[in-house]
């Protein structure tokens, strides 16, 4: 009878400790790179900020007294503190300045730019926090999730730092959804429904999803302008969006809003904004084509499509939109009927300044800012409460806004505005 050695058995317990300890290692280790390039990052961001008090000193160099000494002047440091920042863990220490002026109606306040007074985490850092979240990472797994990405950069990520966070941006949002929107002119407008697993509600309603709304602005700028939970095929969900907005001061009613052909947006925004034009975006309407033939036919059947909403002019599209049926309209009727649907607001973009072109023919800005999301939102199994995730995706939103491209031409919005017709992506001049 053959003996079972201790080592062959199988400890649950043991397996689970050593499954966590490969998942989510406590100290990752480091090389001596990553500590030459913390040491010169310190030394950097303090150079910076000894270089922002110098600027602040010789702005208010002509606060003096009667025999010429200033009142703007250094006074000591404070204590040193650390920041959590891309490069790791950061010891800086703020100098302090002192304003003597007598009159105390008249003194200056120093306050830095570059690292705040309260900051202790780069918003680099925080940007994982919504990204985990939404991924399903528990709030007592962050430390060594976050430790497992970026190392000692980690530091301070306790639970109850997460939790404050997420209550934290949950009021951030609730006073960005009320805020006013007087003055506000969005020439274009995107609108998607970003589908993710989380508590919206209704969990057994797969329609149920986050509807996300963005703008540019009359400098060409784009802005995020609404996220709320809905139904993407729901025309009150819609409709009660664009009125909270029209509630909230917009008077203004956009040039141009792209979007989904499928989405109940359109139904509601003949109601709120009826002279705004319509452009559907070529890509999903791509995907959706396709996906009535068979494989073999979906690359050339794409080549013809490109060719469509590449044309140079609205007259050589429509010549490309013949083609495709004369091709495909006996042995693909379904695909053409989908073409034939929205032909006209599929070339809407051709009355628009050309170098937009690229910017309003798709839902693109919404879909590659919330890219991360839509694409893993499978793998998210209960990830937070209704009003735990919409702030999370708020604040995805507000990261993704900073790197955001100005449109191209954002010079010819004002022509837009003004009236002037364009024909061809091209300013017709006045008669």
């Amino acid at each position: 009878m053959s003996k079972t050695t201790s080592s062959s058995k199988k400890n649950p317990a043991t397996d689970n400790v050593k499954r966590d300890v490969l998942a989510f290692p406590s100290e990752p280790p480091r090389s001596p790179l990553d500590d030459l390039v913390q040491q010169g990052a310190q030394q950097m961001l303090q150079a910076a900020i000894e270089a922002e008090v110098e600027q602040f000193l010789e702005d208010h160099a002509s606060k003096t007294d009667e025999q010429g000494r200033r009142f703007v002047v250094r006074n000591g440091q404070l204590p040193a503190r650390e920041v959590t920042t891309g490069a790791g863990v950061l010891e800086i220490q703020q100098p302090r300045v002192r304003d003597n002026d007598p009159n105390t109606t008249d003194r200056v306040r120093f306050k830095p730019s570059i690292v705040p007074q309260y900051m202790r985490k780069s918003p680099t850092v925080e940007e994982m926090v919504p990204v985990l979240y939404l991924l399903g990472v528990s709030t007592g797994d962050f430390s060594e999730a976050l430790t497992a990405l970026v190392g000692d950069q980690a530091k301070g990520f306790s639970p109850n730092t997460v939790v404050r966070l997420k209550e934290q941006w949950s009021t951030e949002y609730e006073e960005w959804c009320q805020r006013s929107l007087k003055g506000k002119h969005y020439v274009y407008i995107w609108a998607d429904g970003i589908h993710v697993n989380v508590r919206l509600g209704d969990q057994e309603n797969k329609k149920q999803c986050i509807l996300v709304v963005m703008g540019a602005t009359a400098d060409g700028h784009k802005e995020l302008i609404a996220v709320q939970d809905g139904y993407r095929e729901s025309e009150q969900s819609w409709h009660e969006i664009l009125t909270d907005l029209t509630n909230r001061g917009l008077e203004q009613p956009p040039e141009l809003a792209i979007g989904d052909g499928a989405l109940g947006f359109w139904a509601a925004l003949r109601k709120a904004f009826p002279s705004t034009r319509e452009q559907r975006c070529w890509v999903h309407k791509t995907a959706n084509i396709l996906n009535d033939v068979p494989k073999q036919t979906q690359p050339r059947m794409k080549k013809h499509l490109h060719e469509i909403y590449n044309s140079e002019k609205k007259e050589t599209a429509e010549q490309a939109m013949g083609n495709f049926e004369k091709l495909y309209s006996a042995k693909f009727p379904k695909a053409w009927e989908r073409l034939k649907k929205d032909r006209d607001v599929l070339l809407s973009f051709y009355d628009f300044p050309a170098e937009h072109w690229r910017h309003i023919r798709t839902t693109n800005p919404i879909e590659s800012a919330f890219a991360t999301i839509r694409l893993r939102h499978r793998r998210t199994k209960g990830s937070g409460s209704r009003r735990a995730s919409l702030a999370m995706m708020f604040k995805l939103g507000q990261h993704a806004e900073k790197r955001w491209r100005r449109l191209n031409g954002h010079k010819e919005i004002i022509h837009l505005i003004q009236g002037v017709k364009f024909v061809d992506g091209i300013k017709q001049e006045a008669a």
